[in-house]
C-alpha cells in the first residue's frame, strides 16, 4: 500500500521545524536528534548547547496571535509530554549532562525562542496525570 501524503498541517509542522533548527544552529547549538518519539511522548528537537547543555526544543506554529500566539498554545498536557520523552532520552544516556527545556515559537512575522521555558524538574514529581497543575 502506497504511503499516504503529508497532511498540509504535517508540512507546516515540518517546515516550522527546519526553520527552528536553522536558526537554533546560526545561535551555536548542534542537532542531535529531531523528531523523538516514546510511548507518551515526543520532541521535536534535540540540540547540545556550546556549554554542552542538552536542549529538548518544543517548536510551536501558529497561523495567527490570536488566543496567545504560538507560545501559549502550549499546554500542560503537551509539557507533560516533552517532559516524558525528554526523561525516557535521558535514560538512554551514560551520564546525565545539564540539561533544559527551551521553545521556539513561530508567529507571523516572527521567531521567538524562549529558553527554559518550563521546569525539568518536573520529572522527579511527574505522575502521567492530566489534570490541572497545583
Amino acid at each position: 500500500m502506497p504511503a499516504r501524503p503529508a497532511s498540509s498541517t504535517t508540512r507546516q509542522g515540518a517546515l516550522a521545524e527546519d526553520r527552528a533548527l536553522a536558526y537554533l544552529q546560526r545561535q551555536g547549538l548542534v542537532a542531535v536528534e529531531r523528531n523523538y518519539r516514546c510511548k507518551g511522548g515526543e520532541i521535536d528537537l534535540i540540540m547540545r548547547a556550546a556549554d554542552d547543555t542538552l536542549v529538548f526544543v518544543e517548536v510551536r506554529k501558529r497561523g495567527g496571535r490570536g488566543f496567545g500566539g504560538a507560545a501559549a498554545s502550549i499546554t500542560l498536557t503537551k509539557q507533560r509530554r516533552v517532559l516524558r520523552a525528554a526523561s525516557h532520552y535521558l535514560a538512554t544516556l551514560d551520564r546525565l549532562p545539564p540539561c533544559r527545556v527551551d521553545v521556539v515559537a513561530l508567529d507571523p512575522g516572527r521567531l521567538e525562542w524562549l529558553r527554559n521555558a518550563f521546569d525539568l524538574g518536573a520529572l522527579d514529581s511527574e505522575g502521567g496525570g492530566e489534570g490541572p497543575a497545583s
